[in-house]
């Protein structure tokens, strides 16, 4: 079974699309099929909603997510209540969101769910360790790529990535993109020591000195690191930022006197929203970019179908992403 195997390897996995309809629902459900019927206790929670019947944003019809008998699912209240499958009540989370508290539940039939998890990546983190009370093997997130989502799904250990004609409908264009995202989800991550240290920090920009040591820049934002230049590096040449970083962050970094020897340390990958064209004349010119939190790409699966009708050779695109990406991209649809 082309990847399962490899998704068994991993404690926690996020399936991801890189744009609305680009096929996440499809693989996520390609996924928990073909778990099923393996003997392992699968749990699936979600990063925003997912599981509508149609896309909000484009009113196209949208594939359901589909659990099966014996899985456990994390839902918020409002969309638990709205189930369609028969579930026992495991516990009720002390964490709110929007949409109330999160409740973790057990299929007792197979069917369609609707799901709502964790607000922020802490959360997230908080839920994935808790599956370890009911001896999960594997916890899945639905997850998401976006400014407004807080939770970061690269806190899982392993990834799918679901890619396909509504990012792009060029198959160039699409690899092209396609291949930006998965070199930076296949940045370095930092030394454990460090990385100890960033994770309890949420917010702000932060030399890093020779011994690991973080030095608070107080600096509010980006904007105003111009004024505090002679500051930044007077602990070396190591910067961590905890937010998003964008092109005004790494055209500045670019344009300082000892930029072959910066390195930009981000939380992960999904705080990174520069362009390719400026991330890569910062790597280019000798700029280096890490991550205190890393994940395992597993796979990539295509979608070379866009709402809009547009149509690509699912053949000609799985052909030229392979050789881009230089790893195995699937068609879930011509898997089953």
């Amino acid at each position: 079974m082309p990847f399962i195997d490899d998704v068994l390897t991993y404690k926690s996995l996020s399936i991801v699309g890189l744009e609305k309809n680009t096929g996440k629902t499809e693989c996520l459900n390609y996924v928990l099929g073909r778990l099923k019927d393996m003997d392992k206790r699968i749990a699936l929670t979600s990063i925003g909603i997912d599981g509508e019947s149609r896309d909000i944003v484009t009113n196209t019809q949208k594939p359901e997510i589909r659990i099966y008998k014996g899985m456990i699912f994390i839902s918020a209240e409002k969309h638990y209540l709205q189930r369609q499958i028969t579930s026992e009540i495991l516990d009720v989370s002390n964490i709110h969101t929007s949409l109330g508290r999160l409740v973790i539940a057990k299929a007792i039939s197979s069917d369609k769910v609707l799901l709502s998890g964790p607000p922020d990546t802490h959360c997230l983190k908080a839920i994935i360790a808790e599956m370890n009370r009911y001896n999960v093997d594997l916890t899945i997130v639905d997850g998401a790529l976006s400014r407004l989502s807080l939770a970061s799904p690269a806190v899982t250990e392993g990834m799918v990535l679901a890619t396909g004609a509504a990012y792009s409908a060029n198959i160039p264009e699409l690899v092209r993109k396609t291949k930006y995202v998965v070199d930076l989800i296949n940045l370095p991550e930092v030394e454990p020591e460090l990385k100890r240290k960033l994770d309890f920090v949420e917010s702000g920009i932060f030399a890093v000195d020779a011994e690991s040591n973080l030095h608070d820049l107080k600096v509010q934002s980006v904007f105003m690191l111009e004024k505090a230049k002679d500051k930044i590096f007077s602990y070396g040449n190591r910067l961590f930022v905890a937010g998003a970083t964008s092109n005004n962050l790494f055209e500045f970094l670019r344009m300082q006197k000892n930029m072959a020897n910066i390195e930009l340390i981000v939380k992960d990958f999904t705080k990174i929203f520069a362009t390719p064209d400026v991330y890569y004349s910062f790597v280019k010119k000798g700029g280096k970019v890490r991550v205190a939190t890393k994940t395992k790409l597993a796979a990539v699966c295509i979608n070379p179908t866009s709402p809009q009708g547009y149509r690509l050779s699912s053949d000609e695109l799985k052909a030229a992403m392979q050789d881009a990406l230089q790893m195995p991209v699937y068609d879930v649809k011509k898997l089953k």
